[in-house]
């Protein structure tokens, strides 16, 4: 059943200078602008889709993360069937996100205005946006370090200015700063080019790293012998029965993992030529993409071993390890621009739409990616890295906002308004407007938000209960799912109004 979408009004449209999206006289300025209003045309295909999801996976976070799993103490098999489940349901969850903006053309803050109303959607937008903040700096923080390997390997004169004790400012190193503040420039100058230019980068960009990851991983295959390559990584804990908790537990890595950018797919997805194409770009960029990128990276990790003598799960420190320069150089600058990818598509373009939508009149999506770009510098993004308690409590606090997030967004459009869209409404302060609700915020969202956030919250903070920390995002999920529609039945006035 493809979702419909109801126009409420035949007035005339005009569009931006480049006519590429649709902005109707009756739409209010405090809810639109040219970054959020509906497309005119959609164009991306599968491979654009496809590309996308190689940027997300293909960065060091996705390599360390994935060798993860191969050191959990199973069997390769065990690793293989739980990263597959886990990844297939990251794909359904994505193809239920995906299609709503993708029928409407509009991106996910927007979307949220039919579940939060027009102006509680600034809700799920800033949640969102704070932890794309918070991302964004890390990423660009690893990022930097694979330049400074670089730095390092041309001009070794400047190891005196990676002392912190000499050249440190509030927690990094002068080398430190001038190779992070170079990666945050040159990640700017990409997005502020807008939407066709990141496509462009991230149809490349995801390629071109497995192109190295296949060359470094037959470089060590070859120095290390192939009866030297196994994958299992460390010892096998884990056998029978005893290996189900721990293969669960991985499949709930995996969709922890990419929760982020599974929740606002729509800022992408609305770009989409049609849902067939997402759904395929989805299939190829997920379950076949991750499945091939996991297991070269385990190999890669395997022959670290015998050729390094210990087991080396950070790509950049594999790559600095090579004698040739230029398999340095080629490597180092490989994962840097993989991890821009990520950045980009996770984390700059998200608050964009985010920030945007809470004032369009003066925010524009530009000018929300740099709200989000200049708050990850005030951040200290490394001191965050640096001290695991503190960035495990911040970033799954704030993730646990993330499930009940997903779970409204579902609920609401499949079940309460059974995929129908008035997409006029999206855009109308008028208190006649279906997403009006009460002063323009649906009570009912609110409500079972508070609940379906402050449980996994207490789940990741209170001793005793960490076996369920890694399952705040299904905890959160189900509770807002079945909260919203629950109290969304109880609320007759928030049905879709009759076309």
């Amino acid at each position: 059943m493809y979702a419909q979408v109801e126009a409420a009004g035949t007035s005339t449209a005009v569009s931006d200078e480049r006519d590429a999206v649709l902005i109707k006289p009756s739409y209010d300025p405090d809810l639109v602008n040219e970054d959020l209003a509906p497309l005119r045309e959609q164009t991306w295909g599968t491979y654009n889709i496809f590309a996308f999801w190689m940027s997300d996976v293909h960065s060091v976070g996705g390599y360390v993360t994935a060798g993860s799993l191969f050191s959990l103490g199973l069997v390769s098999w065990q690793v293989l069937i739980a990263l597959l489940v886990g990844i297939v349901i990251v794909q359904v969850f994505c193809n239920l996100v995906a299609k709503p903006s993708q029928q409407t053309g509009t991106p996910y803050p927007v979307i949220c205005r039919a579940s939060f109303g027009v102006r509680g959607a600034n809700i799920p937008a800033i949640i969102r946006g704070l932890i794309a903040v918070a991302w964004y700096g890390i990423q660009t923080y690893l990022a930097s370090a694979a330049l400074t390997v670089v730095a390092l390997r041309f001009l070794p004169e400047l190891a005196v200015y990676a002392d912190l004790k000499q050249y440190g400012f509030v927690g990094l190193s002068g080398l430190g700063w001038a190779a992070f503040m170079t990666l945050w420039v040159l990640q700017a100058l990409v997005f502020w080019r807008g939407m066709d230019a990141i496509r462009v980068f991230i149809d490349w960009a995801g390629p071109a790293v497995y192109v190295v990851m296949i060359a470094l991983a037959a470089y060590l295959v070859a120095k290390a012998g192939i009866g030297e390559i196994g994958l299992t990584l460390g010892t096998v804990r884990y056998t029978g029965w005893d290996a189900l908790p721990v293969m669960i537990n991985a499949v709930a890595l995996v969709v922890s993992y990419f929760s982020g950018p599974m929740l606002n797919f729509g800022d992408f997805s609305r770009y989409g030529a049609s849902f067939e194409a997402v759904r395929k770009g989805n299939f190829w960029g997920l379950p076949v993409n991750f499945l091939g990128f996991s297991l070269l990276t385990v190999v890669t990790a395997s022959a670290t071993v015998p050729v390094f003598g210990h087991l080396i799960t950070d790509p950049v420190e594999t790559v600095s390890r090579i004698d040739s320069t230029f398999a340095v150089v080629l490597g180092a600058f490989t994962f840097m621009t993989a991890t821009i990818g990520i950045n980009i598509v996770a984390n700059f373009v998200s608050p964009a739409f985010d920030f945007s939508n809470v004032s369009p009149r003066r925010i524009s999506w530009r000018m929300g990616g740099m709200i989000a770009a200049v708050g990850s510098i005030f951040i200290t993004p490394w001191n965050l890295y640096n001290n695991p308690a503190v960035i495990h409590y911040t970033l799954d606090v704030l993730g646990a906002f993330i499930g009940p997030l997903f779970g409204i967004l579902i609920a609401d459009f499949y079940f309460v308004k059974k995929q129908k869209v008035v997409l006029d409404d999206l855009y109308t302060m008028s208190p006649a407007g279906t997403y009006w609700y009460n002063g323009g915020y649906n009570r009912a969202a609110v409500t079972a938000m508070i609940p379906s956030a402050l449980i996994p919250v207490l789940c990741v903070i209170l001793p005793g209960l960490e076996g369920v920390a890694n399952f705040t995002w299904f905890i959160g999920c189900a509770l807002g799912f079945v909260l919203y529609s629950a109290l969304m039945r109880r609320r007759p006035a928030g049905a879709v109004r009759p076309a």
